[in-house]
């Protein structure tokens, strides 16, 4: 019996198929039995993986004709052998790695397999010493010819994740951990292979990507959301087979029924309305971020018309994977119905009218500035011992001079009002966050904590303010454009500042830079341009009343709250101390991520009320978890809370057994080892620095909310007197 009904699906597009399908089950079989895939053919020493009966079933050829259903015979060929390999490769790894748990073996073989990859065109490759070996140099030799050097490169680096990423579900089997969601989410793009699938659909519609658009936001979001939607899809379909034959625990139907504690039927629906609000992320990028991205880089037409045919070929992959998938016996597909070949044309959408209906669901808009009311203090301890600087008083009383000298005080150009006052600036207590952070730095290095984030957060209240307000997309842009004049690599001159923002970021980056060798500049110049841009993302976001995509925010967020900005600046501080590829593993990165959740989160808990009742707020997790799940807040709230205390579980897991790892691959002697235990303590103390000044800091509670967004008419009474001691002049609100 299946373990649970299959829900509607959001299908937009039928499904087509290939004219050439039977030649290429044809040469599959044929191909496969040559590379020694097959029982009949296998290798001295291999166990038994597939036979000619097994293949058939399949049907590898089939889906190729359903996800590339316009491209040529030889084409749809090489694609099918693409599958069949990575397909053979999944299972041959399951049978020789996974059951075995033979870590070290597995981190051998996929080692070697980086091999058969050359970049260099007619570089040698080693001796084949199995099926996986043979059919992947087969196929890169027929593959990489065709295309250019950048798209070689990216498509050997998704193979290469899809690989080595297996060692990351190995290590999971072999503890008996299901990973969290959110982690869960980033390994399965890398696992399940599907930004490697859009690679092929670069190949098979001969529509390349050009390379100076491939990194932007909207192609990456285009490539992870359709690797979202496919692998979540599968993971419905290959719940049974996973969990009752395979004892697998990536699965995100099985990680969603565990974490939420909801039935199997309920997990699997959760992850369909996932699976639909991917999609609908992909659809709204390539209507509102493809335009602009093609003025914005001066697309040529042929250009233009590659992306687009790109995106209609990952559609073309979507429905028709879903419908092979449908068919196929590798998965649980009983009392399915497909909708293959029609009805199409104008008005036919009711066929798929249950999938659809739920899916709208999700695009109904969100009301602004309800009334939530404050939120209980949120419980939230963190287990680190918090250390401060002794020099926290005088951060704040320069801190509060330093916003009046680069004009934050003042009124802007656009607005009615000041946004911020030396009093309600005293009152945010940024040097408290500072100094947690930064519990060893001189005076000197403390004042510049400080006031680098007191800049971010103005930044962060004056783009709404000014933007927000007249859906002034075009000034944004212009704004996040002009941040880069103030960060000049050499530390020249920079341009006259046209508002606060561009003035402290002017005084801030020459007191930061100067010292710093020039890639470490562009580094830190890197990460405050992503934090600004991420702005726009936002400023989108409202235009179109849209509550963001749960993933979608969850990786913006990281972005959005500076996590950037000021992990960049831990990670020059240790420049010369720990090598640069260290920061560019897997193991790393998800440290790096984890702590960069579990602060944004604890940001969306405090600021909840603040966002969602005071300034009409749709970026806070607490919101997109309702939404998502069509809860309560005090549900909602629950929920964002379990998800970071399970991404600081990761944290510290992935510190204590995953980083020696990485440690010993790259040899690191004992003084850059102690600089990475260095490292991770200082993530430690800005996890609980943050904590700490969100219990503290009167930026969030309702009285001071009311104070700043509905001011009384009469002069306000002079709060937190203890605050400015030492403060000349701080003891009323300035006008206006």
């Amino acid at each position: 019996m299946q373990p649970f009904a299959l829900p509607d699906f959001y299908v937009l597009h039928p499904a087509r198929i290939n004219p050439h399908l039977e030649r290429a089950r044809a040469h599959t079989r044929a191909w496969a039995r040559s590379m020694g895939m097959l029982d009949e053919t296998r290798d001295p020493g291999t166990p038994d993986i597939w036979d000619g009966a097994a293949l058939e079933a399949m049907d590898y050829a089939l889906l190729c004709a359903y996800t590339h259903p316009d491209c040529d015979a030889d084409e749809l060929d090489l694609v099918t052998d693409w599958y069949v390999w990575v397909f053979y490769f999944d299972d041959h790894f399951l049978e020789v790695f996974k059951k075995t748990r033979d870590r070290e073996g597995a981190g051998r073989y996929l080692e070697r397999l980086d091999a058969f990859m050359p970049l260099e065109p007619g570089a040698p490759v080693p001796e084949p010493t199995n099926a996986v070996e043979r059919g992947l140099a087969d196929l890169w030799a027929r593959t990489a010819p065709a295309m250019s050097p950048a798209w070689a490169e990216r498509f050997a680096e998704s193979t290469r994740h899809l690989l080595h990423s297996s060692l990351w579900e190995l290590s999971n089997i072999d503890e008996g951990r299901l990973p969290n969601p959110v982690e869960y989410v980033e390994m399965r793009r890398k696992v399940g292979g599907a930004p490697w699938s859009a690679g092929l659909v670069e190949h098979a519609c001969r529509a390349e990507v050009p390379a100076r658009v491939a990194g932007t936001r909207p192609l990456r979001v285009l490539r992870d959301t359709f690797s979202d939607a496919v692998h979540f899809r599968n993971d419905i379909f290959s719940y049974q087979r996973e969990t009752e034959s395979e004892g697998e625990v990536n699965n995100c139907v099985l990680v969603l029924e565990h974490f939420l504690g909801v039935p199997a039927q309920r997990a699997a629906d959760i992850v369909n309305d996932l699976v639909t609000s991917r999609m609908q992320q992909f659809e709204n990028t390539t209507v509102t971020e493809l335009p602009p991205l093609f003025e914005e880089h001066a697309l040529t037409p042929p250009e233009r018309a590659a992306v687009l045919a790109y995106v209609k070929g990952l559609q073309d992959w979507q429905s028709g994977g879903h419908e092979w998938h449908m068919r196929s016996s590798r998965y649980m597909n009983k009392g399915a119905t497909t909708v293959l070949g029609g009805p199409t044309g104008l008005g036919t959408a009711a066929a798929r009218l249950p999938g659809l209906l739920r899916a709208a669901r999700a695009l109904r808009p969100h009301v602004p500035h309800q009334r939530v009311g404050p939120t209980a203090s949120p419980d939230i301890e963190i287990p680190y011992p918090l250390r401060t600087n002794p020099h926290r008083d005088r951060a704040r009383h320069n801190c509060v001079t330093w916003c009046e000298e680069m004009g934050m005080y003042g009124t802007p150009p656009r607005l009615p009002e000041p946004i911020w006052d030396a009093e309600m600036l005293a009152g945010f207590a940024f040097e408290i966050c500072a100094a947690a952070f930064n519990p060893d730095a001189t005076p000197e290095g403390l004042d510049l904590a400080t006031q680098w984030l007191a800049w971010g957060t103005y930044g962060d209240d004056y783009f709404p303010a000014v933007f927000f307000r007249d859906r002034d997309t075009a000034g944004a842009k212009v704004f996040h454009a002009r941040m880069g004049l103030f960060m000049p690599l050499d530390c020249g001159t920079t341009p006259p500042p046209l508002n606060p923002v561009e003035a402290g970021l002017a005084d801030l980056w020459r007191r930061t830079a100067a010292p710093l060798p020039v890639d470490a500049r562009a580094e830190f110049r890197e990460a405050v341009e992503t934090m600004t841009e991420s702005w726009l993302w936002e400023l989108a976001n409202h235009v179109q009343r849209r509550v963001p995509d749960p993933v979608d925010y969850i990786e913006m967020r990281r972005h959005t709250f500076g996590s950037d900005m000021t992990m960049a600046l831990a990670r020059i501080d240790r420049r010369g101390t720990l090598p640069g590829e260290l920061f560019r593993t897997r193991a790393m990165e998800a440290l790096n991520h984890a702590a960069m959740d579990y602060a944004c989160l604890l940001n969306d808990v405090f600021s909840y009320q603040k966002e969602i009742e005071f300034e009409g707020e749709i970026h806070n997790g607490v919101l997109a978890v309702q939404r998502f799940l069509e809860c309560g807040m005090p549900e909602a709230m629950t929920i964002v809370k379990d998800l970071m205390a399970a991404r600081l579980r990761e944290f510290e897991r992935i510190a204590a057994t995953e980083l020696p790892l990485v440690a010993a691959d790259l040899e690191l002697d004992g003084r850059a080892l102690a600089a990475l235990d260095g490292y991770v303590d200082e993530l430690r103390e800005w996890m609980a620095g943050i904590a700490k000044w969100h219990h503290e800091t009167r930026r969030y509670p309702e009285p001071e909310l009311l104070r700043r967004y509905r001011p009384s008419p009469s002069p306000p009474t002079s709060l937190g007197v203890s605050a400015l001691a030492g403060v000349p002049g701080l003891s009323r609100r300035p006008p206006g």
